[in-house]
């Protein structure tokens, strides 16, 4: 059986609510789970103690038993330091679109022509000295 340690939705419209589960990868996302190891409430801030709440005695009892945490779980558990850190890579996403380069590079050029004004009118002026 691959077991997974995952997040199960509640709560209702808009006011998501997780129950950090140990269940069956083939079960649906809020379907049947095997053991509840702890919440998840995205709503409290991230300082907050009772955002993130978890079981760490059954949480390594299943990782030894093999489950694979999800992405999500996976960064709990590093910032929780029960797993190591992982290198995650994704330059692409956070380069800007072809649109907002070319935006940028207008400015910088409209930037740089503005600079080049008054050093021509400060130059004039000291030669008219």
């Amino acid at each position: 059986m691959a077991m997974k340690i995952r997040l199960a939705r509640g709560g209702s419209k808009k006011r998501p609510f997780y129950r950090i589960v140990a269940a069956d990868s083939r079960m649906p996302r809020d379907g049947r789970y095997i053991e509840k190891l702890g919440t998840y409430n995205p709503l409290l801030p991230k300082d907050s103690e009772e955002r993130v709440k978890m079981n760490m005695e059954r949480v390594q009892y299943w990782l030894g038993q093999g489950a694979q945490p999800t992405d999500r779980i996976s960064r709990m558990l590093e910032a929780a330091g029960v797993l190591e850190k992982k290198e995650r890579n994704n330059p692409n996403k956070g380069e800007p679109g072809q649109k907002a380069k070319d935006r940028a590079e207008e400015k910088a050029a409209k930037a740089a022509e503005a600079s080049e004004a008054p050093a021509e009118e400060a130059t004039a002026e000291e030669t008219a000295e």
